[in-house]
């Protein structure tokens, strides 16, 4: 005789396999780590005063 399936485990442990897929392919694609926000913030406040210092102060117009 066959074993006795619980089609309702069945088809959460399926959702659940799906949704933790779908998790992982996120975190893949849109997932950095704490490292490399605070390397980009730093890269981007250094690119800030980089470009403040290049700025030209012109005379008020009269």
């Amino acid at each position: 005789m066959s074993n006795v399936t619980n089609l309702t485990r069945f088809r959460k442990d399926k959702a659940r396999a799906e949704k933790r897929a779908a998790g992982d392919a996120n975190a893949a694609k849109f997932g950095r780590s704490k490292a490399q926000r605070q390397l980009e913030e730093v890269q981007a406040e250094k690119a800030r005063i980089t470009l403040d210092a290049h700025r030209r102060e012109d005379a008020p117009p009269q």
